[in-house]
């Protein structure tokens, strides 16, 4: 039987359970944490970012071809595409803020600022 591994996915602290070479983007699926893509995989939309610790980037496959196009220096920073990179050991990934999530938040946060000046 093949060991199975678990990736984490923060700030939300929720984790799966995934067979080895399984991508990050299926693990996320499979833990119900929402990542955000619209080619459905395949490194094309660039909607699927996650942010990897250096200490945790050996616990996944290296960058592939596509990734190196599409992200550049972004790799040096720690973005991964979560469509491309694969577990290789139990890891913990950062997932970003959803855009319009972060939108909504900062208007609402706003909006209770000025009510409580009111």
């Amino acid at each position: 039987m093949t060991r199975r591994l678990e990736v984490r996915f923060e700030p939300d602290g929720r984790s799966a359970s995934v067979r080895p070479g399984s991508t990050l983007l299926e693990a996320s699926r499979r833990a119900g944490v929402s990542i955000r893509t619209r080619c459905g995989g395949v490194a094309g939309c660039l909607m699927c970012k996650v942010n990897v610790p250096d200490e945790q980037a050996a616990f996944l496959s290296p960058p592939t071809q596509a990734e190196i196009r599409k992200l550049g220096s972004l790799l040096s920073q720690g973005v991964r595409l979560s469509c491309q990179a694969r577990a290789q050991g139990d890891v913990v990934v950062a997932v970003p803020e959803d855009p319009l999530k972060a939108a909504i938040r900062k208007k609402l946060a706003e909006q209770q600022e000025d009510d409580w000046w009111s």
